[in-house]
C-alpha cells in the first residue's frame, strides 16, 4: 500500500488527542463513528478511482457495480 496522508476533521483529531494523550475516554463512540465514516469515504473513493482507471473493461464494471452497491443504488436504477 502506498504511503499517503489522510485528512480528518479537526473535531475528530481533537477527540483522538483527548482519548490518547489526556486519557479522556468519554468520546469513544463519536471517535469510532468518525473513523468509520472516514474509512467508508476512503473505500468509496478507492472504488470510484479504480472504476475510472482500471485497465480492463471487466475490472471497471466490477468496480462500478461494487461502488453502486455500497452507495445503495437499486439494480433497477442502474444503467
Amino acid at each position: 500500500m502506498k504511503n499517503r496522508n489522510v485528512q480528518i476533521p479537526y473535531e475528530l483529531f481533537y477527540q483522538l488527542l483527548q482519548y490518547f494523550l489526556m486519557e479522556n475516554y468519554e468520546g469513544e463512540d463519536s471517535i469510532r463513528k468518525g473513523l468509520e465514516k472516514k474509512l467508508n469515504a476512503m473505500v468509496d473513493r478507492e472504488l470510484y478511482s479504480k472504476y475510472k482507471t482500471a485497465p480492463t473493461e471487466e475490472e471497471r464494471e466490477e468496480s462500478r457495480q461494487e461502488y453502486l452497491e455500497r452507495k445503495g443504488i437499486p439494480e433497477s436504477f442502474r444503467w
